[in-house]
């Protein structure tokens, strides 16, 4: 674990993120983000841009994989509702022979080390642990930790982005935290294209006509504005496929279609719920009549 000091203190910093994350199409929103991360003088501040929509439609893969773009090390911290302003910065811990050990947060790795702090779900935080960031964000770029008794400043190639999701179960930001995430960048559904091109770059073990089930049951849902994601369709079309390769069974054509619909309609119901289940149930309606 590598080892820094800063104002006499060492600090053991968190590895960077090594993840499978793939973004598939929708260019445009790359390159907003990349856009708010540019400096363009010596007087101007990288904008910490927050990623909104609904879970599941990729926030947290954007944010990844323009870091990657932009090849710098990538750390992604889980926000919680439990989330304490030393968790975001420096935690004690106590190592061997009882001393104490102080661990650097991956949002504070990633200023030490010039890297990109993602702060996944941001707003399941409350305000104290963002106000802990806010010097961060503004042109004085450091954090203080009371815990270690340091300021810790960032690297001028350190950069910032949250997700956030846009449901019931978050806080409100207050107005100098919600000042400071800008830009807002909206990630919504895919066009169908762009969503079967992400299908098949998560199930390249699937056959293509499985991938054009689930993208048929998903830009309807789409159209009656249902919440369900690529990430709902993704773990749909995997259960199903499970249960398919698990039921060794030997079919036809015809009779292998049925059956890789009704574990879809099975899989909608326990991954979504009822109303997911009926779409695949239209599409077994139509399989039998053909």
């Amino acid at each position: 674990m590598e080892k820094v000091t800063i104002e006499g203190v060492d600090l053991h910093l968190t590895q960077p993120d090594q993840v499978p994350m793939v973004w598939v199409g929708q260019e445009e929103l790359v390159t907003q983000v990349i856009a708010a991360w540019l400096v363009i003088g010596d007087d101007d501040l990288p904008l910490n841009p927050r990623l909104v929509g609904k879970p599941g439609v990729g926030k947290t893969t954007l944010a990844y994989h323009a870091g990657r773009t932009l090849d710098r090390p990538v750390y992604l911290f889980q926000a919680t509702m439990d989330t304490r302003p030393e968790d975001l910065i420096v935690t004690p811990v106590i190592s061997e022979g009882g001393k104490v050990k102080y661990m650097a947060s991956p949002v504070v790795s990633a200023m030490i080390k010039g890297g990109i702090a993602v702060i996944d779900e941001g707003n399941r935080m409350s305000e104290k642990s963002w106000a802990s960031l806010a010097p961060l964000m503004d042109n004085r770029r450091y954090v203080e930790s009371i815990v270690a008794g340091i300021k810790i400043k960032a690297h001028p190639d350190f950069r910032l982005c949250t997700t956030m999701n846009d449901d019931a179960s978050t806080f409100e930001l207050p107005e100098y935290i919600h000042s400071r995430l800008q830009p807002q960048i909206l990630i919504d559904f895919p066009e169908r294209d762009e969503e079967l091109m992400i299908l098949k770059a998560n199930l390249p073990f699937a056959e293509e006509e499985i991938l054009e089930y689930v993208v048929d049951f998903l830009q309807t849902a789409h159209e009656a504005d249902e919440r369900y994601s690529v990430r709902d369709g993704i773990n749909i079309a995997r259960y199903a496929l499970k249960r398919l390769v698990e039921s060794g069974e030997r079919m036809t054509s015809s009779a292998r279609k049925k059956r890789t619909l009704e574990y879809m309609r099975e899989a909608a119901s326990m991954i979504l719920d009822s109303t997911a289940a009926f779409y695949f149930e239209d599409m077994l309606d139509d399989q039998d009549e053909a």
